[in-house]
């Protein structure tokens, strides 16, 4: 038997970290297991369904590297065969059409919950003979009114609902449009799909569409139900708790796979290992090892894992995603200095490219002027002659290699036997404009000999301005 799992989300937003994980899940079991992964896009919820919601979503997965072997499927190209379906359920006796309105059904429902009841549909047409004129039914499956739904749950283990706990559901609207319990149904049992990973929130749902597959005489796939993400305050993940979109963590400056990594821990660990390859991820990963208890989102876990796969990349991996931080921060990447010496200068001081960006950003955007506590600190009378003297070697320096300029700010420190701070700090604000910046050798590096000689003018030309108010 070949594995296939599928990845199903419907288009009414963006892909969001639950759903992506999902996603991960059942990409890493088909991999896993060398099967099939298919992608599937439920959209017969026309009104909230959009294709810049489709198209969200293959973004995401294109960024997150989790290719499908077949689709995308569209269940809104499959009404044909889902009308077929409900057709052959009618006949058979399985299902039957329902002229209760929907103000009916909720006073009976109204009246259950006085009565302390559970809320559900009676069944009042189950056993209609004729039309009512004048109304477009709705279809309802006849589920079965005794016995035991019983599944194994791949995450939960075994789970059991009494059949007389569900009521009749709605397959078609009365319109004719087929609804999710139906379409999922069939598209699982037409796609072959042989194991079904998703969500909790689909727990409910998982006995009504075993029995619509015992109707067509279908044996079910296996099932995986995941525990929901949390925030940090126990609540289920949403908006308010920060990025949930898979591309804003892509704008926010995450990698992929640093986000996949975090993710895949989310809910299954293997050890203490924190780290994992892709390669590492698919020989480990099973789903039998997923947590029962829901997982909560830690941004501060996301940012460390983040670091050190910036930290470990190889540069080169680094400078397209860093190039598109730079634009969309305003820079122009073809004037500036050498995007790979940015990263290699930056790699270990940043947690998201975004910061490793806005980081770089002096060497796109000289400063307008000096943080006033850094030039009060540094820029004082005895920073002059230091400043002074490396002015002038600078400007006598054919060789601005970063080994050259770093021989300099030592030899000057030596020649006038002061403590490198002394040297180094002046020299660092009159650069940037701050008391921070990347080690000083690979800044005046970066900034290039025209820049760094211009600034450190602006530097001595502070001093002496102050010299002078101070005498004055």
């Amino acid at each position: 038997m070949t594995v296939r799992t599928r990845f199903a989300p419907s288009p009414t937003g963006y892909l969001h970290v639950g759903g992506a994980r999902t996603a991960l899940f059942s990409w890493l079991y088909a991999k896993k297991t060398k099967g099939q992964f298919v992608l599937r896009i439920e959209d017969t919820d026309r009104e909230r369904s959009t294709d810049e919601s489709v198209q969200a979503i293959f973004d995401g997965m294109k960024w997150l590297g989790l290719s499908h072997d077949e689709g995308p499927f569209f269940q809104t190209e499959r009404f044909p065969r889902y009308q077929e379906i409900i057709e052959q359920l009618l006949e058979q006796g399985d299902a039957y059409h329902c002229y209760c309105s929907a103000e009916e059904v909720e006073a009976m429902r109204e009246q259950q919950r006085a009565n302390k009841q559970k809320p559900r549909y009676n069944g009042k047409c189950r056993h209609r003979t004729e039309a009512v004129e004048g109304v477009s039914p709705v279809v309802r499956f006849k589920n079965p009114e005794t016995g035991m739904v019983v599944f194994d749950d791949l995450v939960r283990g075994e789970i059991s609902i009494a059949n007389d706990e569900l009521d009749d559901l709605v397959i078609a609207r009365s319109d004719g449009t087929p609804t999710y319990n139906l379409t999922v149904v069939v598209d699982d049992l037409d796609m072959n799909m042989t194991h079904v990973i998703r969500g909790d929130d689909h727990i409910n749902n998982t006995p009504r569409q075993i029995n619509i597959m015992k109707a067509l005489g279908a044996q079910e796939p296996r099932f995986a139900h995941v525990p929901m993400i949390l925030g940090d305050d126990g609540a289920r993940l949403s908006k308010r708790h920060g990025a949930v979109s898979v591309m804003q963590y892509r704008d926010d400056g995450f990698l992929p796979e640093a986000l996949l990594n975090y993710l895949v821990r989310l809910g299954w660990s293997h050890g203490d290992k924190e780290l994992f390859t892709q390669a590492e991820m698919i020989e480990l990963f099973d789903i039998k090892d997923v947590n029962r208890t829901a997982s909560t989102f830690n941004t501060e876990k996301l940012l460390w894992i983040n670091q050190q796969y910036i930290i470990n990349s190889d540069p080169e991996r680094l400078v397209e995603p860093l190039s598109e931080q730079l634009v969309a921060q305003g820079c122009d990447v073809d004037k500036g200095p050498s995007i790979i010496e940015l990263v290699k200068t930056q790699q270990e001081r940043a947690k998201t490219l975004k910061e490793m960006a806005e980081k770089s950003l002096m060497f796109y955007n000289n400063y307008e002027a000096f943080d006033e506590k850094a030039a009060k600190k540094n820029l004082k009378a005895a920073s002059l002659e230091p400043l002074e003297m490396m002015l002038a070697t600078f400007e006598a320096l054919d060789d601005w290699s970063k080994e050259k300029l770093h021989e300099v700010i030592i030899k000057t420190a030596e020649t006038l036997d002061l403590k490198l701070g002394k040297v180094a700090q002046p020299l660092r604000v009159a650069l940037s404009g701050t008391s921070v910046s990347p080690a000083l050798d690979a800044t005046l590096f970066l900034l290039g000999k025209e820049t760094c000689i211009k600034n450190i003018k602006r530097g001595i030309d502070y001093i002496k301005n102050r010299i002078l108010l101070q005498e004055g």
